[in-house]
């Protein structure tokens, strides 16, 4: 049964969401699909597996005292669960793009010997810290481009380090496993959804031959 009619959604929206119907059924829960609006229905698989996996990274927080939550965590649990089968959400993207993002962004802190970022709280900002944080990003993307990673949440994470948020050298080991946990969460609550979500990265389908005599970047 197509549940998903276009009052409700556009045919794009309907191939994104196929995964929650997938789940719906072999949960034995059919009745939500007649009952409530489809989007309402999409909407829920979002919220609670946004909740539980950053719930439990919380709790872990809480228990070690130390920051396996930070704001960048949030897009990408919202990129797992909301599309799943996009490149940015596959684990090898995911997994690196943050990794990239804090080996650039402690780069540019320690190289224009950033300050801490309570100075920035109270509105005092020099130069430095203008420059750690363009410099990281601008790093973070180019690097992201010559790996062929793509994750933009990593944007956010280069930011952290570069403006002094979080800088020790231990903290940022935590913070690239911290993504780890929450990948490996996203990777079990997407295949039990039946979803062929990858273990690292999504085979790209083969390229037809290019025309002889056309040009463009490989």
């Amino acid at each position: 049964m197509r549940w998903m009619s276009e009052r409700w959604f556009s045919e794009e929206e309907h191939e994104a969401a196929q995964h929650v119907v997938a789940l719906v059924h072999r949960m034995r829960l059919g009745w939500m699909l007649r009952h409530l609006p489809p989007r309402f229905v999409w909407a829920g698989y979002v919220f609670f597996n946004s909740f539980v996996t950053i719930a439990v990274l919380s709790l872990l927080a809480d228990v070690t005292h130390n920051p396996f939550v930070f704001p960048s965590l949030g897009p990408t649990a919202y990129l797992f669960f909301f599309a799943p089968l996009g490149k940015s959400s596959s684990p090898r993207h995911a997994i690196l793009g943050h990794a990239v993002g804090l080996v650039c962004g402690y780069g540019a802190y320690v190289v224009m010997g950033s300050q801490s970022f309570q100075r920035m709280a109270l509105g005092v900002v020099s130069w430095r810290e203008v420059m750690a944080g363009a410099l990281s990003l601008a790093a973070t993307g180019a690097v992201m481009v010559l790996l062929r990673v793509s994750h933009p949440p990593a944007g956010a994470t280069t930011l952290i380090v570069s403006l002094g948020i979080l800088t020790r050298v231990e903290y940022l080991v935590m913070i690239e496993a911290a993504v780890i946990l929450l990948t490996a969460q996203a990777w079990l609550i997407n295949r039990a959804a039946g979803l062929d979500y990858p273990f690292w990265e999504k085979k790209s389908a083969s390229r037809s031959p290019r025309p002889a005599g056309s040009t463009g970047v490989a």
